[in-house]
């Protein structure tokens, strides 16, 4: 887009700005950019990473062709041409630094497109696989559509860095094939997705009739709103710049020669593009905006617990319970038990008693309370012989006894499965909702776990 306007670019830079941010806003909010991590999680392989990075590359790749040829126009300004009227001024005119400049970005972007390739393609492949596959086909890495994917992946990566390569030598050509090249391989991935969109419901309706539950149901078909329109978009953004392309190798250029044609087409390409992206970023990435609430929920909760926890042990002394004999004689004489404070001296215990029955059995409980038996159910021989002695006070502190937790019962729904403290609780209705897929023959296994186009490891396997 060496001929283009500079608003063009401008257009281009503030789209793929916006769309880079949404996408660690989404990221961020997803799992505190925690997937970007080399290992993410337990079942991160070489194929999650080679998704997620060639992914979140293409925005910032797209954005550095965007705003460096932004700068360069703007810089450059305009020319008035005998003929053509006041037009960007044409890239022989430019310093010499602008010129270096070209190959370097145009590299850039058939690098972006390359990747965005890898991306669609991935998708196209898993959603065959998808739609196809049955129960015994389990596994997604020796499937057929794996391998098409792996080659078509090599091709993308390869063929459009070349031809940017080969044609270097001239600008307004080099941009004009890569501009077709990428675009016609872009655009057939997107035609290839129409009969995926038209089978789709047909395919849930089986699910259905499998007994499929119907929290996947829901993801399914919200991946399906989804992929909809964001085949419009793609659409928009690589019909545009296939007219570029083919224009642009002709002998006699159109299109090209209009300003109205190039920035008409150019920022329709560039909202196509970065909408498309975005899209893209939500199906790789799901949120669960019930689970997400609960887990804030969850810590919101635990964290006031704790602040409670520390304030009472600032505000309360901790008790002791002191158990004497004021006679030191044998059992059945007046006993006393006073309440003491950490700080309280031991003069001061007498002050704080009042009776109680005295005669305890022989049991290593170091609780006192649970050695209370009745006196009257004991004879004289029992009570001597089972007598503790009260010579020295008891002490019961709480700080080694193990805090009581009440049996409270879980009750979540299928959406209730989400991390909050590293756990999932899984309700009974789930367990009774994943048995009955279990017991399909025709439901492919991966249907239990689906979250995300890009989450495929071997524990989805039938063990």
């Amino acid at each position: 887009m060496t001929h283009i306007a500079p608003s063009v670019f401008l257009v281009w830079s503030i789209v793929t700005s916006l769309c880079t941010a949404f996408c660690f806003y989404h990221l961020w909010s997803y799992d505190r950019l925690k997937c970007l991590k080399w290992n993410s999680g337990p079942y991160t392989g070489a194929f999650k990473r080679l998704m997620t990075y060639t992914y979140i590359l293409t925005l910032p790749l797209v954005l550095v062709y965007g705003l460096g040829n932004s700068i360069i126009k703007y810089q450059e300004g305009f020319v008035l041409h005998p003929e053509l009227g006041v037009i960007p001024k044409p890239y022989m005119y430019w310093t010499p630094a602008h010129q270096d400049a070209i190959f370097p970005l145009m590299i850039t972007f058939s690098i972006a497109w390359s990747f965005e390739m890898i991306t669609h393609l991935e998708e196209l492949c898993f959603w065959l696989f998808l739609i196809n596959a049955n129960s015994s086909q389990q596994d997604w890495f020796k499937s057929l559509y794996f391998r098409v994917w792996a080659v078509g992946s090599v091709v993308a990566i390869v063929y459009v860095p070349l031809i940017t390569i080969f044609s270097r030598s001239d600008p307004l050509k080099s941009e004009a094939f890569t501009f077709l090249a990428g675009s016609l391989g872009s655009l057939s991935i997107t035609l290839w997705f129409m009969p995926i969109l038209w089978t789709f419901p047909s395919f849930l309706k089986n699910l259905e009739n499998q007994g499929v539950d119907e929290g996947t149901i829901v993801r399914l078909t919200t991946f399906h709103e989804l992929n909809k329109i964001r085949v419009f978009f793609r659409m928009l953004f690589v019909v545009p710049f296939v007219i570029l392309g083919v224009d642009g190798v002709r002998p006699h250029k159109h299109v090209n020669e209009s300003m109205f044609g190039t920035d008409f087409l150019g920022i329709l390409a560039a909202f196509g593009c970065g909408i498309s992206s975005a899209m893209t970023l939500v199906i790789f990435f799901p949120r669960t905006i019930s689970g997400e609430y609960r887990a804030r929920k969850a810590k919101r909760q635990e964290r006031e617990k704790q602040i409670q926890h520390g304030q009472t042990q600032q505000t309360e002394e901790p008790a002791m319970l002191v158990l004497t004999d004021t006679t030191g004689s044998l059992p059945g004489t007046k006993q006393t038990l006073s309440f003491a404070s950490a700080d309280e001296d031991e003069e001061d215990i007498a002050n704080n008693t009042y009776e109680m029955p005295p005669t305890y059995s022989k049991n290593p409980n170091p609780n006192p309370w649970t050695h209370v038996r009745n006196q009257s159910s004991l004879s004289g021989t029992d009570r001597g012989e089972s007598a503790m002695d009260w010579s020295s006070p008891i002490t019961v502190g709480t700080s080694g006894d193990a805090p009581l937790r009440p049996n409270r019962r879980v009750d979540y729904d299928e959406e209730a499965n989400a991390e909050s403290d590293g756990r999932t609780v899984e309700s009974p209705g789930r367990r009774s909702q994943m048995s009955n897929l279990s017991k399909s023959k025709w439901v492919h296994p991966f249907l239990k776990n689906f979250r995300t186009p890009i989450d495929l490891a071997n524990r989805h396997k039938k063990p």
